[in-house]
């Protein structure tokens, strides 16, 4: 399997937004390191451990562009360019505060309110690099039909290779795996303390990040930021 690489949001890396997600995933994706997590009641390290386990090879993110291998004739170089060059073209904006709430299943950071800026950043995104995007393998084609999905969403995935961009785009910071009601009402309950201090300000959105994974399996990693405005 060639490098597969994502567009993501990933807030300052001093920030307290990405020092708790960090510690919570258990992984920072931009060092490698693995700062302790937080202790939550009713929760011991190795449960919360397991239902991370798959937020925290994705590095705490919103994603922009869902990950993809680059297309015939394209390059990391080229790649690298054009998002330098389409980020010091935007400005930097605030999206409403983010908000813990339940999603699909799993728990996760989303905004309170519509962004317009945020949709427009997206959308942006997703038509300015498909470029780059080299088409879903009948695996990765068949894998991604087999969810539920409404006939926008299946346009969606047949024309954009995913079925939640644009119109569907959901800016969400994932923190779990899938979790059964209770457990997920329990863990989200003894998260919002962790999490209010987090929410009390609008998401300051000033650059984009570019993540890579190397090889199937490996944890993607934060290669480079890109910083809004010349």
């Amino acid at each position: 399997m060639t490098d597969r690489y994502a567009i993501y949001f990933a807030p300052p890396a001093d920030s307290p937004l990405a020092r708790f997600g960090a510690a919570w995933l258990g992984r920072d994706a931009e060092t490698g390191a693995r700062p302790a997590r937080p202790a939550v009641e009713g929760f011991s390290d190795e449960h919360l451990e397991r239902i991370t386990d798959i937020p925290r090879g994705y590095g705490f993110h919103a994603t922009l562009a869902p990950p993809m291998r680059l297309a015939e004739g394209c390059t990391p170089d080229a790649l690298d360019e054009a998002l330098a060059s389409f980020a010091a073209s935007r400005e930097p904006f605030q999206s409403p505060p983010l908000v813990l709430a339940a999603l699909d299943g799993f728990l996760a950071l989303v905004l309170s309110d519509a962004s317009a800026p945020m949709q427009a950043l997206e959308d942006d995104i997703i038509r300015t690099f498909h470029r780059f995007r080299a088409p879903p393998t009948p695996a990765e084609y068949i894998r991604r039909e087999a969810g539920t999905h409404t006939p926008r969403q299946e346009e969606l995935l047949r024309q954009w290779g995913y079925p939640f961009v644009l119109d569907e785009f959901r800016f969400h910071m994932t923190l779990t795996c899938e979790l059964d009601q209770d457990e997920r009402c329990a863990l989200q309950q003894a998260l919002e303390a962790l999490t209010v201090p987090l929410c009390a300000r609008p998401l300051a959105v000033d650059g984009i990040a570019l993540f890579e994974q190397e090889a199937k399996g490996a944890p993607f990693r934060l290669t480079r930021r890109y910083p809004f405005g010349a």
